[in-house]
Order: C-alpha cells, then sequence, then structure tokens
C-alpha cells in the first residue's frame, strides 16, 4: 500500500450502527473459520471437529442477536463493513490458511481468536465517550469473552480423556509420517550415501577445495534428486502421509544437510585436519540417525546403531579405498 493512501477508517470514526455491523461481519467470519476448521477435522479428529462444529453454532446465536439489535435500532440494512476495512481492527488468521495449521494450533488460534475480540472491545469501550456506544462496546465484549467458557464447556463434552490420547496418538503419527520419515530417509541419503564420493576425493586428490566442491555439488545434488521423488512418489491422499510438499521438502532439506556436514570441513586448508573433522562430524551425523530412528520410529537402540555404523562404514570404507587406488 502507498503510504498516505491507506482509506481505511479509524475505529473511532465509525459511528454505532457501523460498529454493529462490524461486530455482525466478524461474527459470521468466526463462525466460518470455526467450521472450516471442523471440516479438516471432521476424518481424523471427530471429537475436535465437533467442538468447533458448536462454537460455530455458538457464533451464529450471537450473530443473530446482534442482528436483532440492529433492526430494532436502526433497521434491516446493515452496512457493508468488515475488519479489513477498519484501521488496528484485530486480525483473523485467513482460512485459506488452515491447511498449514494442526490439531493443537487450531485449539491455539480459536482461543487467541476470542481472547482478542474481547481485548479489543474492552479497549474501545473504554474510550468511548458516548454512553450509549459504550455499554454497546461493553455488550460485546462480554459477549466474546463468554466465548471461552462456552469453548471449555465443549471441550469438557466431546473431549474425554480417551478421545484426547487417540487425538494426540493420531496427530503424532501423522507427524511422523509427514516429517520424520521423509526427514529421516533424507538424512540417512545426505549423510551416508555421500560419504563415499566425498572421501573418495579427498583421498584421490589430497586437494581440500576440490573436495569441498565435489562435496557440495553431491550434496545439493542429492538433495534436489531425494526432495522430488518424495512429493513425486505418493500424494499422500491413500497412504495418509501429508502434503507431498512439506515431505519432499523435509526429504530434500535433511540430504543436503547430511552431506554438508562432512562436505564443510574441507573449506580447512590442512587436509588431515579437515579430514580428521569431517570423521567426527560423521559419528554425530550417524548418532543422529541412530537417535532418530530409536525417538520417533522405535526401532530398537542397539539394532539401529548396527544397521547405520555398519552402513556408514562400509561406504566410508568404500570411499577411501577407492581414492587411495
Amino acid at each position: 500500500m502507498i503510504p498516505g493512501l491507506d482509506r481505511r477508517r479509524k475505529f473511532s470514526d465509525l459511528s454505532e450502527q457501523e460498529i454493529l455491523a462490524l461486530a455482525i461481519s466478524s461474527e459470521e467470519d468466526d463462525a466460518r473459520i470455526y467450521r472450516t476448521y471442523a471440516s479438516k477435522l471432521r476424518k481424523e479428529f471427530p471429537g475436535s471437529a465437533a467442538v468447533f462444529d458448536e462454537m460455530a453454532v455458538e457464533e451464529d446465536a450471537h450473530r443473530n442477536v446482534l442482528i436483532d439489535l440492529h433492526r430494532k435500532r436502526f433497521g434491516d440494512t446493515i452496512p457493508f463493513i468488515r475488519r479489513e476495512h477498519v484501521s488496528g481492527y484485530f486480525a483473523r488468521t485467513p482460512v485459506w490458511l488452515v491447511e498449514n495449521l494442526g490439531l493443537d494450533r487450531m485449539r491455539e488460534e480459536a482461543l487467541a481468536m476470542e481472547h482478542a475480540a474481547a481485548r479489543f472491545y474492552e479497549a474501545a469501550a473504554g474510550r468511548a465517550s458516548d454512553a450509549e456506544t459504550r455499554k454497546l462496546l461493553g455488550d460485546l465484549a462480554a459477549i466474546e469473552a463468554g466465548h471461552e467458557s462456552v469453548a471449555q464447556n465443549l471441550s469438557g463434552t466431546h473431549l474425554d480423556q480417551e478421545t484426547r490420547e487417540s487425538e494426540s496418538r493420531a496427530a503424532h503419527r501423522q507427524f511422523v509420517l509427514t516429517w520424520v520419515q521423509p526427514g529421516l530417509a533424507g538424512l540417512m541419503d545426505g549423510s551416508v550415501s555421500t560419504l563415499a564420493p566425498i572421501f573418495a576425493a579427498a583421498f584421490a586428490t589430497g586437494d581440500t577445495w576440490s573436495t569441498f566442491l565435489i562435496g557440495i555439488a553431491a550434496s545439493v545434488g542429492a538433495g534436489i534428486s531425494m526432495g522430488f521423488a518424495e512429493a513425486a512418489s505418493d500424494d499422500g491422499r491413500i497412504s495418509g502421509r501429508g502434503s507431498p510438499v512439506k515431505r519432499g521438502l523435509a526429504s530434500g532439506v535433511m540430504t543436503t544437510i547430511g552431506g554438508l556436514g562432512h562436505a564443510l570441513p574441507y573449506l580447512i586448508p590442512d587436509f588431515w585436519t579437515a579430514t580428521t573433522i569431517a570423521f567426527i562430524v560423521v559419528l554425530f551425523e550417524l548418532w543422529a540417525i541412530v537417535w532418530i530412528q530409536s525417538r520417533f520410529m522405535e526401532t530398537p537402540f542397539f539394532r539401529a546403531t548396527l544397521q547405520v555404523v555398519l552402513g556408514g562404514t562400509l561406504v566410508l570404507a568404500a570411499g577411501i579405498l577407492i581414492g587411495s587406488g
């Protein structure tokens, strides 16, 4: 927006009718957001979806009360005014961003919505000089503050301990499938598969700068390849593994990081210093892979250690032997 051309109205310049119209449109927006949350959660988290459904119903009821008040005071024609028309008015997360929100974030956003609305109306009521306007804003603040207790009551009705535990397990499983699993596969590929070319280049040339360039090329190339392969292999609709973009990003980034870890030490000019540090980094990378497998994939620690260390050692040895030959 060009400075000086902000055509939004100041809240202090709104009439009582416009304030009431703004409240009506805000209630409509909130109900729409809650219904969108419910729609996104219905399949995997039916209990939480029921909470948001009933919160939307509550918003509809409040909107109807506000419409009746407007009709009584100002008639049937409600001015068209929305949040984006008023400078300084509290914002809501756009509905189109819901795709990027997890269950816990949706709950946090809903609570923030109610808190923000209540604070806004309370502050506005404190600044109002007209008695009727002050009362109107105070009533709106009370309505919004009441929504929090409604949400808590609804959560108690629909989200018993068993439901909460079930939804938490489902959310954890989704996190593992969408982020951890492809990220782990990328880290393993980047850390292990680049060992051979990097250390082969190091021992073949003895030149740290050339080794660094080869390591960077191998790491970035492997990251791009793994990222696109993961994203293209499964759209997530049937497998339930989540967004292919998120999985591709996790796999690509972790693949690149895995390779860069033991490529960056070759920025050091001294060959043996760089190689020693690279060996140490490899040990940390392999330990990280073992920890992630044990922590998130429930792989027994000793089995994960045997698999990763044995595989990494074989690839590392192959690279050194090839480079030394």
